[in-house]
């Protein structure tokens, strides 16, 4: 592996789940870059937005990106916001393999239908919040992916042994 395979999505795709079992199975390191904020600001990705609104949290994302792009032989789990800004879709163009985890809205409800830590996801109905995001984000994460993946109900083992079946 060369550079970086960064893994992009909505929420509950199962970005860092998969993003585990590719580094393991890869023999490389592993960054999710929402723990990683998490990890160096302290409080969690929820309290970043409840203090700096999404704007502030964004900024912090594009900052870390910028960072964890210099990184080599790493898989990189994405926030699923990531690629509204045009710089990061820049930066991940440039990175490595992009890999759109896709997945329908129906298992990511199920997926997330007891998440309290999805700040999106804790005003308003679920389901019209994730019509909402999938609708602005799908062209976006197509525009940087090297590969679509389609999550099912599989396991996600499944979906990480077919992508690295695919891996170009």
């Amino acid at each position: 592996m060369q550079g970086n395979i960064y893994l992009v999505g909505p929420m509950g795709a199962g970005k860092t789940t998969v993003g585990r079992i590719l580094a393991r199975s890869l023999h490389c390191d592993f960054v999710d870059t929402d723990r990683l904020l998490e990890e160096r600001t302290g409080v969690s990705v929820g309290h970043i937005f409840e203090i700096e609104g999404e704007a502030g949290f964004r900024d912090r994302e594009c900052k870390l990106l910028k960072e964890v792009s210099q990184f080599r032989e790493t898989v990189i789990a994405t926030g699923g916001g990531i690629v509204l800004r045009k710089k990061n879709r820049q930066i991940l163009c440039k990175g490595g393999p992009v890999i759109y985890l896709q997945a329908c809205l129906g298992i990511l409800l199920r997926r997330l239908r007891h998440s309290q830590t999805r700040p999106l996801l804790q005003s308003g109905d679920p389901k019209a919040v994730l019509e909402k995001l999938m609708h602005e984000r799908d062209p976006l994460y197509r525009q940087v992916a090297d590969l679509v993946v389609r999550v099912s109900s599989d396991s996600s083992q499944r979906t990480a042994a077919r992508i690295l079946h695919q891996l170009p």
